[in-house]
């Protein structure tokens, strides 16, 4: 396996706020607290060695009993020692893992561990995976795209989608190519699908110390109550997001999350709905529920589990209960969470290092090959599929296509008339410019004409590019934000070896794995 290395900014795949906090413009200081580096990060575990030892404990518990019936599970007393702490990165639970990236930010997560435990001996790092298990989109969860098929969960099921039944997925699993023993066995052998995802990455990731954390508990809610609370009666986290939101935007930056006046939906079973408050009394969004004040101060208090926060509060409960570090995200998640520091800092929580996850384009021996045969680079790549084309074309073809000179040659010209006939009567001006801009159409339109005439004359390289354009772009979408890690794995087992072994968590480049 060869690694290549792209900046960011030459793929155009990344938003500004994101390469310009990774390249430490002063103007973003105020949005984090410690820069993602191994020398930082000594800061980061100062600012978590005060970490609430209830909370510890109560986070080993509710572990060892999700992890019950698992086999050879993790060892959560490592996180009572005050001397532990965690690396988060979290994602919706896609069925069989959903598109690439979704590994990727598992692999990320877990080599920050070791790299940092390597960097600070005297400290443990433990990785662990979010599942956003009371996330209710179940359309953002239920396909997947295995070698060009796309397959899809059907049906409309409400509430949080970490309580659904993964049996139901059977009937994918029976048509797939072929058998893929760890879901048959998440999916068939557990009762919820946050159980199913669970045993899965455990498969695939335990032995490298990944613990999968489903928060979606009333005892690790309760650690939360007090954000619950403050959010339902005083409605604090919007009017702070939308300060941060104005800053940022008066920067220039677009920001990805728009904050509600409350920021909590009420979650039971079958039922996740956004909470609202109007004229003293909240009320859940299509339901007829409702609560008086003294009602939902009593419903938080006895039930927290049914408090569940939305994209502003996710973050911050997070934080609460976990003794983190750090958090790897996707190219949107960093920025959001750039748009959250002052909610944290109101709350008094230690903002973590906010790190990228590693990106990456996977190239086979096959389109390797064609890569080579074309001449191409793995910056080019990243080009327009029109200007790749043209870019090919100019490079094989024996003749010059651009009528750039000519034009230059038609313009000097076509200056000279204007100025005769301006000079013989001014009201002519016009109709010279207009013939003069006529023309050079139809300049334009030969000039392509020639470029189709020649591009027709090397089809088959150009039928090849396009082919290698469908499988690092399949549908015109990042082969990571596609493609399933199946694709990979069913050909080679080493796949997530091989990409343990390629990313470095703290190289924010886009990485390109060529076979």
């Amino acid at each position: 396996m060869k690694l290549h290395s792209v900046a960011l900014r030459t793929t155009g795949q990344f938003p500004p706020l994101l390469l310009d906090y990774l390249d430490q413009k002063p103007e973003l200081n105020d949005f984090y607290t410690v820069f993602p580096s191994l020398d930082e990060a000594k800061q980061a575990i100062q600012q978590r060695t005060n970490f609430d030892p209830a909370k510890r404990q109560t986070l080993v518990e509710i572990l060892s009993k999700q992890y019950a019936g698992i086999s050879n599970p993790p060892d959560f007393s490592l996180l009572q020692n005050e001397t532990t702490f965690t690396v988060t990165t979290g994602h919706q639970l896609n069925i069989f893992t959903g598109p690439l990236y979704v590994i990727y930010k598992i692999v990320t997560t877990v080599n920050l561990a070791r790299v940092l435990k390597e960097t600070y001996p005297d400290y443990d790092f433990v990785p662990v995976y979010w599942m956003a298990s009371e996330d209710h989109d179940f359309a953002e969860i239920a396909s997947f795209n295995l070698f060009g098929q796309k397959y899809t969960w059907s049906g409309t099921p409400r509430g949080a989608v970490g309580r659904l039944d993964p049996k139901e997925l059977e009937t994918i699993l029976n048509q797939l190519p072929e058998a893929v023993p760890i879901f048959r066995k998440a999916y068939l052998k557990n009762e919820t699908l946050a159980g199913a995802v669970r045993c899965y990455m455990h498969e695939l990731f335990g032995k490298k110390g990944l613990v999968t954390l489903d928060a979606d508990d009333a005892a690790l809610k309760s650690h939360f109550l007090p954000v619950i609370e403050d959010e339902l009666f005083n409605q604090t986290s919007g009017g702070l997001v939308a300060e941060t939101t104005a800053r940022l935007e008066k920067l220039g930056y677009h920001t990805p999350i728009h904050a509600r006046e409350i920021n909590l939906f009420y979650l039971t079973e079958g039922l996740r709905e956004r909470i609202i408050r109007a004229e003293g009394t909240f009320k859940i969004i299509n339901t007829n529920l409702q609560f008086t004040e003294a009602e939902i101060r009593q419903e938080a208090t006895e039930h927290p589990e049914r408090f569940s926060p939305n994209v502003v509060l996710r973050p911050l409960y997070e934080e609460i209960i976990l003794p983190n570090l750090a958090y790897i995200g996707g190219p949107s998640e960093v920025p959001y969470w750039l748009q959250l520091k002052d909610v944290f800092d109101h709350y008094k929580v230690p903002f973590p290092m906010m790190i990228p996850r590693n990106f990456a384009l996977y190239v086979n021996a096959a389109s390797r090959h064609r890569v080579e045969k074309l001449g191409l680079t793995y910056e080019a790549i990243f080009k327009e599929k029109y200007q790749l084309k043209r870019d090919l074309v100019e490079r094989l073809s024996e003749h010059t296509l651009s009528l750039d000179m000519e034009k230059y040659s038609f313009a000097e010209v076509l200056s000279k008339v204007v100025h005769k006939a301006v000079d013989v009567d001014s009201t002519l001006e016009k109709a010279v410019l207009a013939e003069r801009a006529r023309l050079y159409n139809s300049l334009e339109k030969l000039e392509k004409r020639i470029r189709k005439a020649e591009e027709r004359k090397h089809g088959i390289q150009v039928g090849q590019l396009e082919n290698l354009l469908d499988t690092f772009f399949p549908k015109g979408t990042p082969q990571e934000r596609h493609d399933n890690f199946l694709n990979f794995y069913l050909n080679n087992r080493n796949f997530i070896k091989i990409l343990f072994d390629a990313f470095d968590p703290l190289d924010f480049r886009f990485n390109i794995l060529e076979e």
